[in-house]
């Protein structure tokens, strides 16, 4: 059982946090930049630290000071909440270098995650329902251009190591793919530092379904059902609605039991949305690699998960 955790988030989120720890009998340490001096996490948590000024680059996103930080309060977790450090790799390999317990998931499955391109390859060998594409690496406009005429338009572009709705294009004709493949490419090296991009079957009567799992370092993983996110603008969500409507047992298992084989493949500690395309059309199930590290949204985590068994 952890006794002390650092909270590497601010507002709603360290306060989520901060009253789990609570009524786990967990002390708790938030940080804070010279904006959020006054916030409520703050004034809820056990120790407050100005960790620098208000820009995240300079404060939430200087993970070698936090880890610093960490230590000089005697904080055996750190807690990343989502965003920020919650999918950095090296954040994660750094708290374990200093024998502090990262709460999220291993570094080698926040990599596994965040490249869809090796994600693909992984659900597929886990036998995991996956959109139909190409995601190789020859990225030349030749290759890409023959693999989509083989896929069929349209098709989906997608930056490699995208996230948020950046770095996606629909191209529905073979003749706007130079153009939108430069733009997808320039967007990807612009917004993550990587141009490589995979291409996708667009499927255009489809439902974003998206389900929560939770595992734990015993090989414990289970999921808490799903949520409709289709109500999208920019291909960013903005509604949810649980449980979603039109579900039947079957199709809810069959999800449930691809997100846990998902979890399962790239070896997920942690709370994690996986993330499905549904085809209205067919209703076919297809799982579009992507995994949120520390997203239980409606969820309040247990900052212990680590240490002991997942009971719910």
């Amino acid at each position: 059982m952890l006794k002390k955790v650092l909270i590497a988030n601010r507002g709603e989120i360290a306060c989520r946090v901060i009253a789990t720890c609570k009524r786990l009998g967990i002390k708790t340490v938030a940080v804070f930049s010279d904006a959020d001096a006054s916030s409520q996490h703050v004034a809820q948590a056990d120790e407050a630290i100005n960790i620098g000024p208000p820009s995240a680059a300079e404060s939430y996103l200087r993970g070698d000071h936090i880890i610093e930080v960490a230590k000089a309060v005697g904080a055996q977790g750190i807690h990343p909440g989502y965003g920020f450090l919650s999918e950095n790799a090296g954040f994660s390999e750094s708290c374990a270098a200093n024998g502090i317990a990262f709460i999220g998931p291993p570094a080698s499955a926040i990599r596994s995650m965040g490249d869809k391109a090796a994600s693909k390859h992984i659900m597929i060998t886990a036998e995991v329902p996956c959109t139909g594409g190409y995601h190789g690496d020859d990225q030349a406009l030749e290759t890409i251009a023959s693999e989509s005429e083989k896929i069929g338009y349209p098709v989906m572009l997608k930056a490699v190591l995208g996230g948020g709705g950046k770095g996606m294009r629909i191209v529905e004709r073979a003749e706007d793919l130079p153009a939108k493949l430069e733009s997808c490419q320039r967007e990807g090296q612009a917004s993550f530092g990587d141009p490589r991009i995979l291409v996708e079957k667009y499927i255009p009567r489809s439902r974003h379904i998206e389900l929560q799992v939770f595992a734990d370092t015993h090989g414990n993983c289970v999921h808490l059902f799903e949520r409709d996110c289709s109500i999208q603008r920019r291909h960013q969500k903005v509604l949810e609605e649980a449980p979603a409507p039109g579900m039947t047992d079957e199709l809810r298992k069959a999800m449930g039991d691809a997100a846990v084989n998902a979890a399962r493949a790239v070896g997920y500690v942690g709370a994690g949305t996986v993330e499905f395309m549904l085809d209205v059309e067919v209703s076919v199930l297809l799982f579009t690699v992507t995994f949120y590290a520390n997203r239980a949204h409606s969820l309040t985590l247990p900052p212990n998960i680590f240490d002991d068994h997942l009971v719910f």
